[in-house]
């Protein structure tokens, strides 16, 4: 399997559970610190995630097979 993919995967799967670590806790201004860092945390998780998918499928678009170039020298 191709590096480019399982990136790919790695970074949907961030941003999944980004989203549920952001979601999972409601909003409020009396909540508790802990909650509040576990919030902010899903986001990030959920950004990072994002830029890791970017990084795998542009490394899986830089890393496809291209034809060999054939150099013929002949004088």
């Amino acid at each position: 399997m191709k590096s480019g993919v399982v990136i790919v995967v790695t970074g949907v799967m961030m941003v999944i559970c980004g989203l549920i670590l952001f979601y999972a806790i409601q909003s409020s201004p009396q909540i508790e610190p802990f909650f509040r860092t576990i919030k902010h945390a899903g986001t990030f998780i959920g950004l990072l995630g994002i830029g890791v998918t970017l990084a795998g499928i542009l490394l899986y678009l830089i890393n496809r097979n291209q034809p060999q170039i054939q150099e013929d020298f002949d004088v």
